[in-house]
């Protein structure tokens, strides 16, 4: 399993969005976190300069979102669909995406179960339900 630094990420993302700013090709996964940063130009200063991105992670923020967390997780969220893993999480998210017209509104409803699901894996000390994790989002697709 590959699990790249904090640096790492922000090299990527950068990296991302300087191919695509110069017109350079891109391997498919870059061409995936492409479509998600195009979607969020309120980021993309925040992706402009890799140097100051490095020297952000020295100082968190608690007021403002962060920008690479957001974009990887939009990413990882692609992923799980793309290969349905956990099972049944693309229907899931498919059913949400129809319901709110929008796959990126999905994502961001995702975002917040996948940080529970997380969190609670995280907190409890055992892998992570991805049965629960799957339930929240078809909920969510139901409900009004």
């Amino acid at each position: 399993m590959f699990t790249p630094s904090q640096a790492d990420v922000r090299r990527f993302f950068c990296a991302v969005h300087a191919k695509h700013q110069q017109g350079q090709p891109m391997e498919a996964i870059e061409l995936l976190a492409s479509e998600w940063i195009q979607r969020h130009p309120e980021y993309h200063a925040d992706l402009a300069d890799v140097d100051e991105a490095l020297r952000q992670m020295q100082q968190p923020s608690d007021t403002r979102e962060n920008p690479f967390l957001h974009l990887s997780m939009h990413l990882s969220i692609s992923e799980q669909c793309s290969i349905d893993q956990p099972p049944g999480i693309r229907q899931a998210v498919e059913l949400l995406a129809a319901r709110r017209d929008s796959l990126h509104e999905a994502h961001h409803e995702v975002m917040e179960s996948l940080g529970r699901m997380i969190w609670e894996s995280q907190r409890a000390g055992r892998p992570p339900d991805g049965q629960a994790y799957i339930a929240e989002i078809r909920r969510k697709a139901t409900s009004r």
